[in-house]
């Protein structure tokens, strides 16, 4: 019960925090997502054994970049890269190959990769062209808890299949397909109060942020099992740390930003 209490407590406060920065004006957003930033730096560090505050300088400067030239040629750059690692790392989850970072260079160009490239798109989500739009990351978020909440109570109840046995056997193939199919639903009511996109972009919105959401977790689990760690922190007592929380938002960041900016 004591357990429930702290797990409940600190994931209220997430979510308020996280929710009162986005409505409350975009330098708070990005104010939050930075800090969020940085503590995830800290942590995947810590996972893969790099000291260095390298990354926490490149992460800021990065932000701070892309932020004055959003439609710049440098982000297309840096979002090609993303993609095309996340397309890397879902290939190494799928083959079972270990994800090799033996020394300090490949360890930091893992981090600049996978973790800044990552939280700077999760910071551009929520701008259309340059305009802050606070209930697009909304949607998305609310996309997220929808797949997650409902992937673990149907996996919970009906769950029977593993999804991906060697690196998260509490993960179903139902639970997959429950928390997919409430997002969709999630979607079409999301479509009714925001008229940015239509019922088919919602949709699509949807499925890249349940399938890659869902890879992103699983590829987050990987590199704890790696490391043989249980959390990627202890800062959410309960939840873990911020990667924890954040494995599949990050993830999917790129994809959604992609098909947003360069697809509808």
């Amino acid at each position: 019960m004591r357990n429930l209490f702290r797990r409940s407590f600190s994931g209220i406060v997430y979510v308020v925090l996280f929710l009162g920065a986005i409505l409350f004006s975009k330098e708070s957003y990005i104010g939050l997502v930075a800090i969020f930033g940085v503590i995830g730096i800290w942590e995947f560090s810590k996972m893969i054994n790099f000291k260095s505050i390298i990354p926490y300088l490149l992460f800021l400067a990065t932000v701070f970049l892309i932020l004055k030239r959003q439609n710049s040629y440098p982000v297309i750059g840096i979002l090609v890269i993303n993609l095309l690692s996340s397309i890397y790392l879902i290939y190494q989850l799928i083959s079972k190959k270990e994800i090799s970072f033996k020394n300090d260079k490949t360890k930091l160009g893992l981090i600049i990769r996978y973790v800044i490239f990552s939280f700077c798109f999760l910071v551009l989500l929520p701008f259309k062209g340059e305009t802050y739009t606070p209930h697009i990351i909304i949607a998305i978020l609310i996309l997220i808890w929808v797949n997650d909440s409902f992937a673990f109570l149907v996996g919970k109840n009906i769950g029977k299949r593993k999804l991906f046995v060697s690196i998260s056997p509490k993960k179903t193939q139902e639970g997959f397909i429950g928390g997919f199919l409430f997002a969709l639903v999630a979607a079409y009511f999301i479509s009714l109060s925001f008229k940015d996109f239509s019922l088919i972009n919602w949709l699509i919105i949807a499925t890249i942020v349940s399938v890659i959401g869902t890879i992103g977790d699983l590829v987050e689990s990987k590199f704890k099992r790696q490391a043989n760690i249980k959390d990627s922190g202890n800062i959410m007592p309960g939840h873990g740390g911020i990667l924890d929380r954040l494995d599949s938002l990050l993830f999917a960041a790129p994809f959604v930003y992609l098909y947003i900016n360069f697809i509808i």
